[in-house]
């Protein structure tokens, strides 16, 4: 290899791969599992070229979790199957597990029956 060229490939390499202070590894909860992940800076120079103004909200594991249910349900739709669904979920009142026949809405609570009962004395009153 020439000089000129060691010269040009070290150039090149400076410029697309050096550290690039626009950028540095970020920490980000997981609106999902709540865990901590990091959002690498190489990360964020991709979503910068890509045109991607948002930071990512899910960890790599919940992303596919949540792409794998979307699929799910996608494909019963096509095939014409009515699908239940039951997705497990920590209420947010006694933070006790339980599970619920829908998929919950970004920030907004879950409750377990017995709360939800607890808040809405009517709905018990009617069933009676």
């Amino acid at each position: 290899m020439s000089e000129a060229e060691s010269n040009h490939l070290n150039t090149f390499n400076q410029s697309n791969f050096a550290e690039n202070s626009e950028f540095e590894d970020k920490s980000i909860s997981c609106i999902d599992c709540e865990k901590d992940f990091i959002w690498t800076a190489g990360e964020q120079k991709f979503y910068s070229d890509k045109g991607l103004q948002n930071s990512p909200k899910r960890c790599k594991e919940c992303k596919h979790a949540k792409n794998e249910r979307i699929s799910s349900i996608a494909d019963a739709k096509a095939s014409g199957v009515k699908q239940k669904i039951e997705v497990a979920v920590y209420c947010a009142n006694c933070k006790g597990y339980t599970t619920v026949p829908f998929y919950p809405s970004q920030g907004r609570p879950v409750y377990c029956r017995s709360c939800f009962l607890e808040m809405n004395p009517n709905l018990v009153n009617n069933e009676k």
